[in-house]
């Protein structure tokens, strides 16, 4: 996006990517069914970014969640608004619009460059690529780096370019993991017979420091390690955060959502007979499979027997998180590049005429189009920031456009 902008104002570019083709994670985000946007109203839609809501908004002001299907549309590719609100291809895949836009980009005369892994600048200020084993030096007027996080390096996102900008003095946040898993001490006999399977309906609750709740319905799966899936990811940030200042943090499930806790104490209190207690769960309570493995996970043999105790654990049922899942398994990551060592147009302010953009700032969204979204608006900003500079640079002779040498 930043090369598209960049080229419609007129500037010389050239993209340069690690991978032998381009838009890697894009395709992956695609796999099973590119979720593109949402179709949240503004406000809503801002909000998924939390504590950064008045950088991204700023952002989505000038590229916005219409805006980013107008662009598909523009490609030959219509989307549709899906029961989730979540907006996606009409053929769901990613692959029609990534093809459409490179021969676009290379119809408008951008050149692309591929197997160059960028290892920062050498002491003239030219750019350090690894190609084919041999190291290569680009001389360039204006750098935009969108080098994503740190949770695919499988597809070249591998955060190795925190040292190189730490080493020119910008301030980067350390990076985490951010719509991610994590880690439960299961018992062998859990994991071992529940790994794999998704709990649903459900409902998970979780309290902020200030002890106010914060309640989502929805679905998540058992890991062998712990929990992950999308209502996990909801939440993630706030799990993260908490698990760092206090060393683990606890959530909550209601197993039984739209059943009262009286009506559920009432039925599990008639008598079992020779049922087994599974048999009386399932009966009387709807609780089976992953759902029944949960209550006896967390439930002492005698609680189990308790008809009181174990409504108020399938209304309540209480799960301490240990810590996230390794980075590299994170579908995104938090951390990165910190506003205030960005000017408005994402420009490092150490380093005059490099622009930074996408998933390597530090910021964080839940899945469902946000991050995708996000990542597109900033491509803009810093497409337009440097074919700005580009154009101050040539018309002022009193300004260097080589104002990142050492």
């Amino acid at each position: 996006m930043a090369a598209e902008v960049a080229r419609a104002a007129g500037a010389e570019v050239d993209l340069f990517d690690r991978m032998g083709s381009v838009g890697r994670k894009f395709l992956i985000a695609g796999k099973g069914g590119l979720n593109l946007t949402h179709s949240d109203p503004f406000e809503t839609f801002t909000a998924r970014y939390g504590v950064r809501q008045p950088e991204i908004a700023r952002w989505l002001r000038g590229f916005d969640a219409d805006a980013l299907r107008e662009w598909a549309r523009g490609l030959g590719v219509d989307t549709f608004v899906g029961s989730s609100g979540r907006v996606f291809p009409i053929d769901l895949k990613a692959a029609p619009l990534l093809r459409g836009w490179v021969r676009r980009l290379r119809a408008s005369g951008v050149r692309f460059h591929m197997h160059h892994d960028w290892r920062g600048w050498d002491q003239s200020g030219a750019l350090r690529f690894v190609h084919e084993g041999e190291e290569r030096r680009v001389a360039a007027d204006a750098v935009v780096l969108t080098l994503g996080g740190g949770s695919w390096p499988v597809l070249g996102s591998d955060g190795r370019w925190v040292a190189p900008l730490e080493q020119r003095g910008v301030d980067v946040a350390p990076l985490a993991p951010a719509n991610c898993g994590f880690d439960v001490a299961w018992s062998e006999h859990f994991a071992k017979r529940h790994a794999g399977q998704p709990v649903k309906p459900v409902v998970l609750e979780w309290r902020c420091a200030d002890g106010s709740p914060t309640r989502r319905q929805g679905e998540f799966v058992i890991s062998a390690n712990g929990v992950e899936g999308s209502l996990i990811y909801a939440f993630s940030a706030q799990l993260r955060d908490a698990i760092a200042t206090h060393g683990a943090t606890e959530i909550r499930l209601d197993l039984a959502p739209g059943r009262e806790l009286e009506r559920l104490a009432r039925e599990l209190a008639r008598p079992r007979g020779h049922r087994s207690l599974s048999e009386h769960w399932r009966r009387h309570a709807g609780i089976e499979g992953v759902k029944a493995g949960l209550l006896y996970e967390v439930l002492a043999k005698d609680e189990r027997e308790d008809s009181a105790r174990v409504a108020a654990a399938i209304k309540s049922l209480p799960l301490t998180l240990l810590r996230p899942r390794p980075l590299d398994e994170a579908i995104s990551t938090a951390g990165g590049v910190r506003f205030d060592a960005l000017d408005e147009h994402l420009m490092l302010r150490a380093l005059p005429g490099v622009f930074c953009a996408g998933e390597m700032i530090d910021w964080e969204a839940p899945t469902g189009g946000y991050l995708l979204t996000a990542c597109f608006a900033s491509g803009r900003i810093a497409g337009a920031g440097a074919a700005s500079w580009l154009a101050a640079t040539t018309s002022d002779p009193h300004v260097s456009p080589r104002r990142n040498d050492p």
